[in-house]
């Protein structure tokens, strides 16, 4: 168990707090659309990374992965960002946000789990109470950029009505509704435009256009050399 900061954006107020997480939850595969879905799995598949064994699928990571920094360091240069709604559970609330689930694609290639162990998970400082966004959670955009050869170009992008509602996701994982004290959630992504490739630096935001506000974060990756 660690301790995370936290802001908790109310609409007109903000309030700090600190989580204490002890379970870190990557779940994966959980598009609505199973056209969509098929079309992820396959993006992987192009690079070696074997079909999930079922759809959605619960990958867990050590809690310490998790990190609100700005910058990560990866051995070498096979990793990539990928930008996830993310549901943490505090005292029987549930409470939103959005980070990045960077995946080490070389190690992914060979195993699925090990490789979401390789790297950091960077999540953003500010977060939601669920409450206030879930009447119209699948109007909400998930959005990534991305630095590559210099040039900043969009990543990903899509609204959370083609990911499996937030109730779905947590009973496909613990059986019911109830997020668990201390559990961060990463919901799942979208396929990447030009395809899954490395990048310098990624930042990903969630907007809610309803309450017209955005939850941004970003980070440099700086390459480790890999010497053997």
């Amino acid at each position: 168990m660690f301790d995370l900061a936290f802001t908790v954006d109310a609409q007109d107020t903000t309030t700090p707090l600190t989580l204490a997480i002890d379970q870190a939850v990557i779940a994966g595969w959980t598009g609505r659309d199973p056209v969509a879905r098929d079309r992820h799995i396959a993006e992987l598949e192009a690079l070696g990374i074997t079909r999930p064994p079922t759809v959605p699928v619960y990958y867990r990571v050590s809690a310490r992965r998790l990190t609100t920094e700005d910058s990560i360091e990866v051995s070498g240069g096979d990793s990539s960002g990928e930008v996830e709604f993310v549901l943490i559970g505090w005292q029987g609330r549930i409470f939103v946000g959005a980070g990045s689930d960077h995946t080490d694609r070389k190690v992914e290639s060979y195993s699925v789990t090990v490789s979401k162990q390789m790297c950091d998970k960077v999540v953003a400082p500010v977060l939601w109470e669920i409450e206030d966004v879930i009447g119209h959670w699948d109007r909400m955009i998930l959005r990534a950029y991305a630095l590559i050869g210099g040039a900043r170009v969009l990543y990903q992008e899509g609204t959370l009505d083609h990911m499996l509602p937030v109730e779905q996701l947590i009973r496909g994982c613990f059986g019911d509704t109830r997020l668990p004290d201390g559990c961060a959630m990463f919901g799942g992504t979208f396929a990447a435009k030009g395809g899954i490739r490395p990048a310098s630096r990624f930042e990903f935001e969630l907007e809610d256009p309803v309450l017209k506000r955005t939850i941004r974060h970003g980070y440099d990756v700086i390459e480790l050399p890999v010497l053997g």
